[in-house]
C-alpha cells in the first residue's frame, strides 16, 4: 500500500478525520465533526497563501495591482478570486472576518517586502553539495524571466524572455530576434520554450512555444500553440504553427509548453489543463489540455501515435490526465521521455511517460486545492500511472536535464529539475529508473525557470529576476 499523504486528507479548516480500514490495502477517511480551530492571519497565510506569493511575501515585490491594492480590494479578490487569472476564491475557506485579519496582515507585510525579498540570497558564486562544489558564470543577463534555452553552432545560445523576446547570446552579448510570434504575456503565458531541430545545421530550424491570442464575441482567448522558424541571422523566416492545442480557453495560466527531440526525431509537446481540472485532462474527446503531444518536426501526426479520433486516424494525443507539464527530457541511456508537472498544494510529480498512459489528474492526486479543498481522496487508482517521485510540500518544478559526461562525475545520471517555489536545483540520484536520493543545490539562487546540458558538457540554468541571468555552472577543484 502506498503512503497516505496525511496533509492531502487532512482539511485545513480543523475536520476531525479518523482512518477505516477494511484490509490493508483499503483505506478511507471518515469525517466525525468539524471542528471550529481558529486560525491566526499568519497561519492562514502560510497554509494558503505562501505557496504562489512567496514564504515571506517575495512573490508580491513585483505586483501589478490590477484589481487594487486598498483593503477593500484585498478583501474581494481573496473571498470571489479571479479565476481566469489563476486566483481561486475562499470564501468556503474562511469567515469575513478571518479574510479581512488575513487582508490586513498582508498589507502590512508586504510594506516589508523589500527589505528581505533577498536576504537569503547567496553571498558569491561558489555552491557547495555534497559530492561537488561549483560556481556559476553569468553567460546571459538582462532577461527578466528567461524561460528557455537552446544551444546553437558556435557556442551560441537561444534564450526566451517570457515578456515575447527572443536571443540570440554570444560571449555574453545577446541580440534580439525579429519576427517572433505575439504572444498574450499575461498571467504565466507568453514567449515560453526554444528548442532547435536535430539536424540544425542543415536546415536551420527552431521551434517556439508560446501563448497564442485570439478575440471570440470580445474576449481574449489563448492556447498553447508551437511555431517552426527557420533562424536567418537575425531573423525568423518561413514561420509556420506546427501545433495549435484545443480548445483554446480564458485562463492565463497552466500553458505546460515544455518542448523535446528524441532520437528518432519526433517532437514531445507538454499542454497544461489551463486551470479547468473537470473537463480537460481526463477528455479525449476532441480536446488537446492537460497532455503529453508528440508530432512530426513538420507539425503531422506519426502513425504509431496511440490514440485515434473516431475515423481511425491518429491523433497528436501521447499520454493524459497530465496537470501542468513544465519540465521534459529524454533518459540519455533507455531513450524514453521523463517529465515533470505542478500538482496543486502539494504533489508535485516526476514521471516516466509511456504512451497511452493515463497520469491520474485529477482522478488521483497527492496535494489538494488552494483553498483547501480536497480535489480527490485517491493517490493511485486501476489504469493510472503512480508517478516516480512527489513532492509535499510542491516545490514548483520547471526545466528538467539529465546529467551526462564527465564534467559533473559525482553526479552523472542523476536528473537535474528546477524549483520556482524554493529558488534552487533540485538533483535526484538514479539507480536505473528508481529515484534513490535527492540534493538541493543551488540553494537561494532565484526561481530557477530553466535547465539544460549545453554540447559542451556543461549544466546551463536559467533564473528569474532579480538575477535575470542564464548562468553555466563549472565545478571547482
Amino acid at each position: 500500500m502506498k503512503k497516505v499523504p496525511f496533509v492531502a486528507l487532512l482539511l485545513a479548516v480543523g475536520t476531525i478525520v479518523h482512518f477505516s480500514f477494511k484490509s490493508s490495502n483499503d483505506y478511507k477517511p471518515v469525517v466525525n465533526d468539524v471542528v471550529a480551530v481558529v486560525k491566526t492571519p499568519a497561519e492562514n497565510y502560510a497554509n494558503y497563501c505562501a505557496g504562489c506569493h512567496g514564504e515571506k511575501m517575495d512573490a508580491f515585490t513585483d505586483r501589478q495591482w490590477k484589481h487594487g491594492n486598498k483593503l477593500e480590494d484585498l478583501i474581494k479578490a481573496i473571498k470571489i478570486g479571479y479565476a481566469d487569472e489563476g486566483m481561486p476564491g475562499f470564501s468556503k475557506a474562511f469567515t469575513d472576518t478571518e479574510i479581512k485579519e488575513l487582508s490586513e496582515y498582508i498589507l502590512k507585510g508586504i510594506k516589508n517586502v523589500e527589505a528581505y525579498n533577498f536576504d537569503n540570497a547567496p553571498v558569491g558564486n561558489v555552491f557547495k553539495s555534497d559530492k561537488l562544489t561549483v560556481k556559476t558564470e553569468e553567460v546571459a543577463t538582462g532577461i527578466d524571466v528567461p524561460w528557455g534555452i537552446a544551444f546553437l553552432p558556435g557556442d551560441e545560445l537561444l534564450v526566451t524572455n517570457r515578456n515575447g523576446e527572443l536571443y540570440r547570446v554570444k560571449d555574453k552579448k545577446k541580440t534580439a530576434i525579429a519576427g517572433v510570434p505575439q504572444v498574450l504575456a499575461e498571467g504565466q503565458g507568453g514567449l515560453l520554450d526554444v528548442v532547435q531541430h536535430p539536424d540544425y545545421k542543415n536546415n536551420s530550424f527552431i521551434y517556439i512555444s508560446y501563448s497564442k491570442p485570439k478575440k471570440e464575441n470580445g474576449k481574449t482567448l489563448a492556447t498553447t500553440a508551437v511555431m517552426r522558424a527557420k533562424l536567418k541571422g537575425n531573423q525568423l523566416t518561413d514561420q509556420t504553427v506546427v501545433f495549435e492545442a484545443l480548445p483554446y480557453a480564458s485562463t492565463r495560466h497552466h500553458y505546460g509548453s515544455r518542448l523535446v527531440f528524441d532520437a528518432k526525431g519526433f517532437l514531445f509537446i507538454s499542454v497544461g489543463e489551463r486551470g479547468n481540472e473537470k473537463q480537460n485532462p481526463q477528455s479525449l474527446d476532441n480536446n488537446q489540455l492537460g497532455k503529453i503531444h508528440r508530432i512530426k518536426d513538420d507539425g503531422s501526426i506519426p502513425a504509431d501515435n496511440p490514440f485515434k479520433d473516431k475515423t481511425g486516424k491518429p491523433t497528436t494525443l501521447y499520454t493524459y490526465g497530465n496537470r501542468n507539464p513544465q519540465g521534459l527530457a529524454i533518459h540519455p541511456a533507455t531513450g524514453v521521455l521523463w517529465e515533470n508537472e505542478h500538482g496543486p498544494r502539494g504533489g508535485d510529480e516526476i514521471n516516466i511517460i509511456q504512451p497511452g498512459i493515463n497520469y491520474g489528474w485529477p482522478v488521483t492526486s497527492y496535494g489538494i486545492n488552494y483553498d483547501g479543498n480536497i480535489i480527490t481522496d485517491k493517490t493511485t487508482a486501476p489504469g493510472i500511472k503512480d508517478p516516480e517521485l512527489y513532492w509535499l510540500p510542491s516545490i514548483g518544478p520547471s526545466g528538467m536535464a539529465f546529467v551526462t559526461g564527465d564534467v559533473y562525475k559525482p553526479w552523472k545520471g542523476a536528473v537535474l529539475i528546477g524549483s520556482l517555489r524554493f529558488k534552487y536545483l533540485n538533483l535526484c540520484y538514479l539507480d536505473g529508473n528508481k529515484i534513490t536520493g535527492q540534493e538541493k543545490l543551488l540553494k537561494n539562487i532565484g526561481r530557477l525557470r530553466d535547465v539544460r546540458v549545453g554540447p559542451d558538457g556543461y549544466i546551463y540554468v536559467a533564473v528569474e529576476k532579480p538575477a535575470a541571468a542564464v548562468y553555466r555552472l563549472v565545478p571547482v577543484e
